[in-house]
């Protein structure tokens, strides 16, 4: 098949997205034919209507757009002349009728090792777990959600301090640097693909604003790993001394010593707090409305704080 008429639909929203579809335009080895994204939002105080990354990128490269509200709209769209839809991230669920249309189906990459942390929020779910390795997956999409039969799977490693900021950079470099050859690879037959073992299935539920909240009670070493998978959304949170904090990085201290969860030990460099296992030892947090300063900042401004 030659790549040069090799027509592709790209599906996706937020960055990761957008890096993927750069490096596919980067390659000048198909014709882009049509980019879904999901539709404007309102953000910031002032409620301004922004683009998304994808828009951006398309609109910057003179591709043609279509913003369905629903999953119904975009079925509007017909992709019957296309050799392929590629989609990352994107945030509609593709119907049946859609699936079956490119000449090569529907392809996904999806932020995991495929059949662990199917869903939403794979990243955020494989670091607070404490997985050792994550990875892409490349799948032929199906009805159900991420549960398609696998093309590729590409792993990498999930270091003890890493973050859900960090972990994405990655993942979205991983994809990028491989996607073309990849896409090549399927276009020329030259990847079969393999069922997913759903015995071994997990699934990333998005999170909640209730899960943010830091439960005393838990063991700090998983209090550690729910900030940094949280970081940076939604954000771990707490209340202590009717002062509200977000919790943006923190260690373990272990410890024999068996306070009342909750309980803050004296320190003057981090803010130290009783968990049910051991001392979550609080290094960068941020109060409401201002800018993320270091425990030590904090206590040095609010020296009562730790004070009974």
């Amino acid at each position: 098949m030659n790549h040069s008429k090799i027509k592709l639909a790209f599906a996706g929203t937020p960055e990761l997205a957008r890096i993927v579809l750069e490096s596919l335009i980067h390659s000048n080895q198909y014709d882009i034919g049509i980019i879904f994204t999901k539709p404007d939002q309102r953000s910031g105080r002032g409620r301004n209507i922004k683009q998304n990354e994808v828009k951006i990128c398309a609109l910057k490269n003179n591709i043609k757009i279509f913003q369905p509200e629903n999953s119904r709209e975009l079925e509007s769209y017909s992709l019957a002349n296309y050799d392929l839809l590629l989609v990352v991230a994107y945030g509609l669920l593709l119907t049946p009728k859609l699936l079956v249309q490119p000449k090569l189906g529907c392809i996904n990459i999806h932020a995991s090792l495929l059949p662990r942390w199917r869903g939403a929020a794979p990243i955020q779910r494989a670091i607070e777990a404490g997985d050792k390795k994550t990875g892409i997956s490349i799948m032929q999409m199906e009805k159900e959600m991420d549960a398609g039969p696998i093309l590729n799977q590409i792993s990498c490693k999930i270091n003890d301090k890493e973050t859900s900021g960090s972990l994405y950079d990655r993942l979205a470099k991983i994809s990028a640097d491989n996607i073309n050859s990849i896409v090549n690879k399927i276009i020329n037959g030259k990847l079969s693909a393999k069922k997913q073992d759903n015995s071994k299935t997990t699934y990333a539920n998005k999170i909640t604003k209730e899960e943010a909240e830091i439960d005393w009670n838990k063991n700090a070493k998983d209090l550690e790993r729910k900030i940094r998978a949280y970081n940076p959304a939604p954000v771990a949170y707490t209340k202590i001394k009717n002062i509200a904090l977000r919790i943006w990085e923190a260690k373990v201290k272990t410890t024999k010593e068996n306070f009342t969860p909750g309980t803050i030990i004296n320190s003057k460099t981090t803010l130290d707090i009783m968990a049910g296992k051991d001392i979550l030892s609080i290094t960068k947090l941020q109060l409401p409305g201002k800018k993320i300063i270091s425990a030590k900042d904090f206590l040095n401004g609010y020296s009562n704080f730790i004070k009974n």
